[in-house]
């Protein structure tokens, strides 16, 4: 038993032996990929803020808390529409009190212009009749006193007594007439008038707080900052909202020096937002960096880009994601980026022969996010090798495990 025992532990300790040596002398597995034709985008990948092309701000002209709310973020609004309303109980009562001043003032001048207050003219006229009656009587004793002194029937006293009772109704009759015109002196009408120009003054300061009280937007857009609570105070100059046309909008992007040269106007443009995964928006490079900045450790130009946004959905100060699709060649034959390498100052792959790997210089072209265009140094159907734990060499005989 003993005997048979060692007999298969020998057996054992031959297999492991040979399987050790069969695979010390088996080639490395190492990732292979045939290079292709196709089309391949040039792409630059940034990020950047969106702006509106064309914004205002609606601000607060009067003090006051808000009473009223009558839009919300994201809402399109006519110019002129309503957006908050500001409490103004204060303002109406002002204008009532102005409306009742006004009243009492244009009643005021109506009785100036008409000749006095009808109660005064009333007893004037009175005085006046009774004075021209006495005049008439007085006039009458005269006539008979100056008959009977011509007769000698009369005294020059007597006549002298009854001239001095007419010139008495007379003075009477003068005074009571310029009191009538008194009542409507010039004086009385100015103060009159001053009295309605302040309460229509006052009238019109309390309609212009009303229609301050209503703060309406100064364009037509898409309100995309609002922030605004019932009940928050404002004073005048606060901001209420912030109103762009955003059916076109604009990012700015920061694009590193090396890599400007790439960039032109005119040049395709993709973007795309986090917080909407599968969502693109597309447009253009409008504006090519005029200098060279420091950017924390970066040094960057800044690169505009206009953006069609139909659905008005990308909001402004968005942060989001920027593609700028530097170049498309068609029927490009293309190698992925990690099998293009450097060694030697010399730019290769490593192509596979058969099974062994063989050093091969490349010239490069356009790049895309994963692959390199080949201008020479390869034919499409070429395997070229891929990283791996193995170092590869020229010569290396290997075991392609295609990818």
């Amino acid at each position: 038993m003993g005997r048979a025992i060692a007999v298969i532990g020998a057996l054992a300790a031959a297999v492991l032996i040979a399987w050790a040596v069969l695979n010390r002398n088996r080639p490395p597995e190492i990732p292979v990929v045939k290079a292709g034709r196709g089309t391949l985008v040039s792409t630059l990948s940034t990020n950047g803020k969106v702006e509106p092309t064309d914004w205002a701000t609606a601000r607060a002209e009067r003090p006051g808390a808000v009473q009223k709310l009558r839009v919300e973020r994201g809402r399109h609004v006519g110019q002129g529409d309503a957006l908050v309303e500001l409490n103004a109980d204060q303002a109406r009562a002002d204008l009532a009190n102005a409306e009742a001043r006004i009243t009492q003032a244009r009643a005021e001048l109506e009785t100036v212009e008409s000749g006095g207050r009808a109660r005064d003219l009333a007893e004037i006229a009175g005085s006046l009749e009774r004075a021209r009656l006495d005049l008439a009587v007085a006039q009458k004793e005269l006539a008979a006193m100056e008959r009977l002194e011509a007769k000698n029937a009369a005294t020059g006293q007597e006549v002298r007594a009854a001239r001095e009772r007419v010139d008495q109704a007379e003075l009477q009759i003068r005074n009571l007439q310029q009191r009538r015109e008194a009542l409507s002196v010039a004086a009385d009408k100015t103060i009159a008038q001053a009295k309605l120009r302040e309460a229509e003054a006052a009238a019109r300061l309390a309609r212009e707080q009303l229609e301050a009280a209503i703060v309406t937007a100064p364009v037509a857009g898409t309100v995309y900052q609002f922030d605004l609570k019932l009940g928050d105070y404002l004073q005048p100059g606060d901001l209420v909202a912030t109103i762009g046309r955003l059916e076109r909008v604009r990012v700015r992007v920061f694009v590193d020096e090396p890599e400007l040269g790439r960039v032109a106007r005119g040049m395709p443009v993709v973007i795309t937002w986090d917080a909407r995964p599968g969502r693109q928006w597309k447009g253009e490079v409008e504006k090519t960096p005029t200098q060279v900045v420091a950017l924390g450790s970066r040094q960057v130009g800044e690169v505009v880009v206009m953006i069609d946004n139909p659905g008005l959905d990308l909001l402004p100060g968005t942060n989001v994601n920027a593609e700028i699709r530097s170049q498309v060649v068609e029927g490009a034959i293309t190698a992925p980026k990690e099998a293009v390498r450097r060694e030697n100052n010399e730019t290769g792959v490593y192509v596979l022969d058969k099974d062994v790997l063989r050093w091969q210089p490349v010239v490069t072209g356009a790049a895309s996010v994963t692959e390199y265009e080949i201008r020479s140094g390869l034919k499409e159907g070429d395997t070229v090798a891929l990283p791996s734990e193995q170092t590869l060499k020229n010569g290396l005989r290997v075991q392609p495990i295609a990818r």
